[in-house]
């Protein structure tokens, strides 16, 4: 792994660690919206792209929308590799489910931040947004990017399912941070700490949350009202790859979610989604982690169970 500085590529460990071992996550460089009020970036067909990991949780739930959204025939997409190796995501297509960059026929994906801004510093994460006419990154935060899937391209696809709607925003909103910080996070903070304390602390917020997550749905089928939102989209990719990976690879092993009852039966109907169960890759999910964190996994073996990945 690497990250850019300066423009160019640099090897090495791009872990995010304070002086207590805690993991931090880097904020997202880009961040502009797609409006029909926006002077740049206006809602087109087949003028936007995604660039996306089947393995990532984080760009799993724009390919969720992208599909919820009906936006299939409008945004384009490549999926990137499974292994995240000394060059980052790379465009290999020798595993079932890759494609290249059909845009650009680049290598890597650092190459696409790099064609958007020749002296940028970052991490080279997906999901991107890429707009083909400026040919730059629109955005690649993908809390920002799945709300702009959410409306910005209703009057194109005549579809106004809102997952975001507005008596449910601050709801929405509050859910969000709790689950953002303890969960979609917090198994990442629980990986990657670097010391005793700063691991058992990222657990404990870990469970202790999807405890109150367990207590939300009982009797409900949803985290916020009676509709699918965007806080389950949200949620839903890191349920989704918790016992086949967080669990072991991330020692969060307190409880599997097959052994929450109402979060178990929550995620076995959301699968029943198709724009959820379509997009969802375990064999990328299981390749990435285990074969990139070689600081984890020193030897690179990728387990051949669980037989169910979800219970």
């Amino acid at each position: 792994m690497g990250q850019l500085i300066d423009g160019v590529w640099v090897k090495g460990s791009v872990s995010s660690n304070d002086q207590k071992g805690s993991f931090k996550r880097a904020s997202s460089v880009f961040r502009n919206k797609i409006s029909s009020n926006h002077s740049t970036y206006l809602p087109e067909t087949n003028r936007y792209h995604l660039y996306v990991s089947y393995a990532c949780p984080w760009a799993h739930r724009t390919l969720i929308f992208r599909k919820l959204k009906n936006l299939e025939s409008h945004i384009s997409v490549d999926y990137v590799h499974p292994d995240m190796l000394e060059m980052g995501w790379s465009f290999e297509k020798n595993f079932p489910g890759t494609s290249g960059d059909s845009l650009h026929n680049k290598r890597y994906v650092h190459e696409i931040y790099q064609l958007s801004d020749k002296d940028i510093s970052t991490k080279a994460t997906v999901p991107i947004l890429w707009d083909k006419k400026t040919r730059t990154i629109v955005n690649n935060e993908s809390a920002e990017i799945i709300r702009i899937m959410n409306d910005a391209f209703n009057d194109i696809t005549k579809n106004k399912d809102d997952y975001y709607p507005e008596k449910f925003r601050d709801q929405i909103d509050s859910i969000n941070d709790t689950i953002y910080e303890n969960i979609n996070n917090g198994v990442y903070r629980s990986g990657f700490s670097k010391t005793q304390n700063s691991y058992e602390e990222a657990v404990k917020n870990l469970f202790t949350s999807l405890d109150m997550v367990n207590d939300i749905l009982e009797g409900r089928n949803y985290l916020v009202g009676d509709i699918l939102t965007e806080a389950d989209i949200r949620l839903v990719p890191t349920l989704i790859r918790f016992d086949c990976v967080y669990y072991f690879h991330f020692k969060c092993n307190l409880k599997k979610i097959s052994e929450y009852k109402n979060i178990s039966r929550y995620l076995r109907n959301l699968l029943e989604e198709d724009a959820i169960k379509s997009t969802t890759n375990f064999e990328h999910i299981k390749r990435h982690y285990f074969y990139s964190h070689e600081n984890i996994n020193p030897f690179r073996i990728i387990p051949i169970g669980p037989q169910t990945s979800i219970s």
